[in-house]
């Protein structure tokens, strides 16, 4: 048993997690332990050094940004130190990805991968280089998305791991920094999902040890490197198999809710479609709303779900928007109270934020973005205000969410207190579907 209770084989807990910035072409956070990376990739349409090549290029940088140095075997590592240490893991993540990539499937691009080290409490070049990988395969997915290039330049997965022989003389995976500062070895391992060596960096410290305990170390190492690339798979949504078959003619709402479901599925059943919910696929893990706008939250919810089942996806995003609360709670509506997600709590959190706010001053909007995804196709956007102001007290017992408390504008009403028929011809989701009426039969026939 090692300090931190760990198995001799057994790797710190390990949580990615995709798309978690905007305006990026593909980002993640990798936490090993609480080693933390965080990683991001963009795409250059040209440069001067690959212009009239055929084939593109991919660049890594690798930065340390927590302040903190990274403890050698004597624990002194000044900053000029750590910066030449970064250099030679920058190169090492670009070898590894380059090693897996059909470069001229890229045309004249560069993928720029920048890996941040934000917390330390191991290895992290390991770490660094799994982050780097997912990341590229965000940024490639999108590539394929857009259809900018043809077939998948990415030949297989790869992930990392650290291995050592501690002090003890026995062997062990993903090395803490103690047992790095005291261990007779290390050996940094880069593997495909197939099992062969991208990497494979291995150093003593001043002692010997035997060929045996190295190949107990890498025996160890393709181990966690497969658990590793386990978590990745599932990060990145893939080899995911599901038990309810989807054809052409058929369209799934990104919803468990059956009745926002039945809202939506009407237009579509007109035109012919099958309607499939998330409640269809239960095998799909959640995509988590990591997004800072509707828009994005819904894009996140379609774009990876016709991702996966490969056909056209509806989501979509809704939430109140208050003014004297600078638009809050926004995206954050269904958990203003918390993650328990209560409506009673959430409504309860408003009347307080807003106790000593006048009438004249409760202006709010309920808003609502929709998102058809398909592959292979720019997604179709549209989105919609209703507009009305927050009461003091409850009203009505037809809504959810906030509706009790919206009084709609133009009517001495809450939302709470509409017909559900009525409701739903002025709603946000309304107004929003309307216009997706209006166009998506065009958009999902149009050839991109």
């Amino acid at each position: 048993m090692r300090q931190d209770g760990r198995g001799l084989q057994e790797i710190r807990k390990v949580k990615i997690q995709s798309n978690i910035l905007r305006k990026s072409e593909g980002s993640v956070l990798v936490s090993v332990g609480d080693t933390k990376i965080i990683c991001r990739g963009s795409v250059k349409e040209s440069s001067e050094f690959l212009k009239g090549t055929g084939t593109g290029w991919i660049t890594a940088s690798c930065k340390n940004i927590t302040g903190n140095t990274i403890h050698s075997r004597s624990k002194e590592r000044n900053r000029k130190e750590f910066n030449k240490v970064t250099t030679q893991i920058s190169n090492l993540i670009e070898n590894s990805l380059l090693a897996v990539t059909e470069l001229a499937i890229l045309g004249e691009r560069v993928i720029h991968i920048d890996c941040d080290i934000l917390q330390i409490d191991g290895d992290f070049i390991a770490p660094c280089i799994t982050a780097a990988f997912t990341t590229l395969r965000l940024v490639v997915d999108g590539l394929l998305q857009k259809k900018l290039v043809a077939t998948d330049p990415l030949q297989e997965s790869i992930a990392a791991i650290n291995t050592g022989i501690l002090a003890t003389g026995e062997c062990a995976v993903d090395l803490t920094e103690d047992e790095s500062m005291g261990s007779l070895a290390t050996m940094l391992l880069v593997m495909t999902e197939s099992g062969r060596f991208v990497e494979c960096h291995s150093s003593g410290k001043m002692t010997t040890f035997k060929g045996q305990q190295l190949n107990e170390c890498l025996i160890y190492g393709q181990a966690a490197i497969e658990d590793v690339l386990a978590y990745q798979k599932e990060a990145l949504f893939l080899d995911i198999e599901t038990k309810e078959k989807v054809d052409s003619q058929t369209i799934i709402i990104a919803t468990g809710n059956m009745g926002k479901a039945r809202e939506f599925s009407s237009m579509f059943q007109k035109a012919g479609y099958k309607i499939k919910t998330m409640n269809d696929f239960p095998e799909l893990p959640e995509v988590e709303e990591t997004g800072k706008t509707f828009e994005e939250n819904a894009r996140l919810k379609a774009e990876t779900i016709a991702h996966l089942l490969k056909c056209p996806v509806l989501a979509d995003d809704s939430g109140l928007k208050v003014d004297a609360l600078d638009g809050r709670p926004g995206v954050y509506s269904a958990r203003f109270a918390g993650e328990q997600k209560s409506d009673a709590a959430n409504n309860a959190k408003l009347l307080y934020e807003l106790t000593n706010i006048p009438d004249e001053k409760r202006a709010a909007q309920f808003h609502c973005t929709l998102v058809f995804a398909a592959p292979q196709k720019e997604s179709l956007v549209v989105e919609a205000d209703w507009n009305g102001h927050i009461g003091r007290i409850p009203r009505g017992e037809n809504g959810f969410g906030y509706d009790p408390l919206f009084i709609v504008d133009g009517l001495d009403k809450t939302a709470a207190e509409l017909p559900e028929n009525e409701k739903n011809a002025i709603s946000h989701r309304g107004q929003a579907m309307a216009k997706l009426q209006e166009k998506w039969q065009v958009w999902l026939n149009q050839q991109e």
